[in-house]
């Protein structure tokens, strides 16, 4: 296990940085209802939650069009990626995923003793036919982050169904849809067709990004019965806590705040691509709450995070997902959004 690299969170523990545009958190916050729902939960904490998360796993189905005994609840939608892993992995079988994706899957493979395998991303987006040229026997699980985290790219919902299609009937499909409520193009499809469809397809989502619910740790899962009832019989019996229950529900009906939080990504994503770009920083499109900001050089890269830095400013510094000369961005507030275009003006007027 020692040759597991830890994962890396966010700067900003240590000390505190006024800027934190590190951690892809929602830039409005949770909405007002899923706070009042989380304290009204302060009297109840004696008692354990609903093991089984039944209304929380009613209200997601509502709000997608699921049937909720489709559903399985988890802390965070990394919890269930590794238990994903963890049920299906023996030493030797093969993880397949893209080559800058997210690092759960390549840290959750090799917990389990199997062999990681990453097919390259041409232009920094999932290519499909590589991914299918490095399917062996021994593939056991495909992941692919679809918008992928860190470069923000997506694939269509024709090109995921050529994925699945290429691929043995043996050979488990996560689809892992983090940032599924940033996309609005027809063309995306975040898997939930598939999953009605096939019995080696799942999906993971998240409360994290969109919703506000970061330091509650909620998400979910879609699948076949065949792969819940695996998740069901392994997974913690009292995994979603009470509180982050109430508010996963509250945060789900208060549609309204999820559309303010969308549009204002939305809005301050275009607007910072096309500062930055005019900066000539490097910016590729993102359909997260996210960019992914491309220096000439690591140094570049590096000399500009030691400058953000001092100006109480942090980015994610993306090494870890080869991407050395790359700096992530979250979407933030209009004040954060505007402070680090100013501080980036600067240094590309004074580089190092």
């Amino acid at each position: 296990m020692l040759e597991i690299a830890p994962y890396k969170a966010a700067r900003g523990e240590a000390c505190p940085i006024r800027y934190q545009l590190a951690s892809n958190e929602s830039a409005i916050g949770a909405s007002a209802a899923a706070m009042e729902a989380y304290r009204s939960a302060a009297g109840e904490i004696s008692l354990y939650p609903d093991g089984g998360a039944h209304a929380l796993r009613e209200a997601i189905g509502e709000a997608h069009g699921i049937d909720p005994a489709r559903l399985v609840c988890g802390n965070g939608s990394d919890e269930l990626l590794t238990l994903i892993a963890n049920a299906y992995l023996r030493p030797s079988d093969e993880v397949l995923f893209s080559a800058h994706a997210f690092l759960v899957y390549r840290m959750s493979a090799m917990a389990n003793g199997a062999i990681p395998v990453a097919a390259p991303e041409p232009e920094l987006r999932v290519d499909v036919n590589a991914m299918l040229a490095r399917v062996t026997p021994k593939t056991r699980l495909v992941f692919i982050a679809n918008p992928n985290n860190p470069t923000g790219s997506w694939i269509s919902g024709k090109e995921l169904g050529r994925l699945h299609a290429g691929l043995p009937a043996h050979v488990l499909l996560v689809i892992d849809s983090a940032y599924a409520e940033y996309m609005r193009e027809g063309e995306y499809e975040s898997g939930a067709a598939l999953v009605s469809q096939f019995d080696n397809v799942a999906m993971t989502r998240t409360f994290s990004k969109a919703y506000g619910l970061a330091g509650l740790r909620v998400g979910w899962a879609c699948g076949p019965p065949a792969v819940l009832d695996v998740l069901n019989r392994i997974r913690g019996p009292f995994n979603v806590s009470l509180a982050a229950q109430r508010a996963g529900i509250a945060a789900l009906q208060d549609r309204d705040h999820l559309e303010r939080a969308v549009a204002h990504t939305v809005h301050w994503r275009e607007w910072l691509t096309e500062e930055l770009r005019a900066l000539g920083v490097t910016v590729g499109d993102s359909a997260g709450n996210f960019l992914l900001l491309q220096f000439v050089d690591e140094a570049e890269a590096g000399a500009a995070d030691t400058f953000l830095l001092e100006q109480n400013i942090a980015l994610r510094p993306v090494g870890a997902y080869g991407l050395p000369h790359c700096l992530r961005l979250t979407v933030g507030t209009e004040e954060a959004n505007r402070a680090v275009v100013s501080a980036l003006a600067v240094f590309k007027k004074n580089p190092p």
